[in-house]
């Protein structure tokens, strides 16, 4: 007897959820009933496969550390347990990242944010953040006029020195001061990072927060946040760091037609 029509797609939608089942966690999921065990392997290979090589090429330094087995086995196990937020292939490194803050335990320590380091880079390439040119005086005084952070320029710290971890440096402790990086994207579409130290850390990071500050209302509220007693010369230094943040992009200009 045939299956009424309006029963069909339910079984329809069973038997999909059954295979996804199966696909993700062989072990401990049988097959749908009627699939060929040859057609079987073939779509578990693809799948996990397709995964496991995006996800390598998104993470070089993670897969090399962990060795094969481990790494292996890592991935099986986000292919297994986690449920993503979007279905987007683009999207899939950033899937994995919150499946790693989302384990309570991590072998090495620095794990996590090695990911993240790792995984940021690719953020950045995809992001399609910009700016209205015509907001944008290039030439206008960074003191008087508000300076803009580009939006293709991150402030990143981290507890490891990320930067330098590889199979020959795997530090067993973070070390007393934080790691603290520049990302940016280059007109070219390059990304590339830089060492910041603590004062421009956070002077980039004070841009991002108080947008409507000129730059030296920035630059004064900076000074007292560090305990300075030569505002003045706290300013002066903080000009030519506006202006190094010009030449490279970081700052492209302040906002045009409006002064402090």
């Amino acid at each position: 007897m045939a299956e009424p029509r309006s029963q069909a797609p339910a079984r329809l939608r069973a038997q999909q959820f059954e295979l996804t089942r199966h696909l993700r966690d062989p072990q401990a999921s049988p097959a749908p009933a009627g699939i060929e065990e040859r057609r079987l392997e073939v779509y578990r290979g693809l799948l996990f496969n397709n995964i496991e090589g995006l996800l390598a090429g998104n993470f070089p330094v993670v897969h090399e550390l962990l060795g094969e087995q481990r790494w292996t086995a890592l991935v099986r196990d986000f292919f297994r347990d986690h449920r993503s937020r979007t279905p987007l292939f683009p999207e899939l490194a950033r899937e994995f990242l919150r499946y790693l803050e989302d384990r309570e335990e991590l072998d090495p320590a620095f794990l996590i944010e090695l990911a993240h380091y790792e995984w940021v880079e690719l953020a950045l390439q995809l992001s399609d953040a910009g700016l209205d040119a015509s907001t944008i005086d290039p030439r206008a005084d960074l003191l008087d006029g508000v300076p803009v952070l580009s939006p293709l320029a991150w402030p990143l710290a981290y507890a490891w020195p990320v930067h330098r971890i590889g199979p020959a440096f795997q530090p067993a402790a973070p070390p007393p001061q934080p790691t603290l990086l520049l990302l940016r994207r280059e007109a070219d579409g390059e990304v590339r990072f830089s060492e910041l130290s603590p004062l421009a850390y956070r002077l980039v990071e004070r841009l991002g927060e108080s947008p409507e500050l000129s730059g030296r209302e920035q630059l004064r509220a900076l000074a007292a946040e560090a305990g300075s007693d030569d505002i003045d010369a706290f300013v002066a230094q903080g000009r030519a760091l506006l202006e190094q943040m010009r030449a490279s992009g970081v700052v492209p200009g302040a906002l045009a037609n409006r002064l402090a």
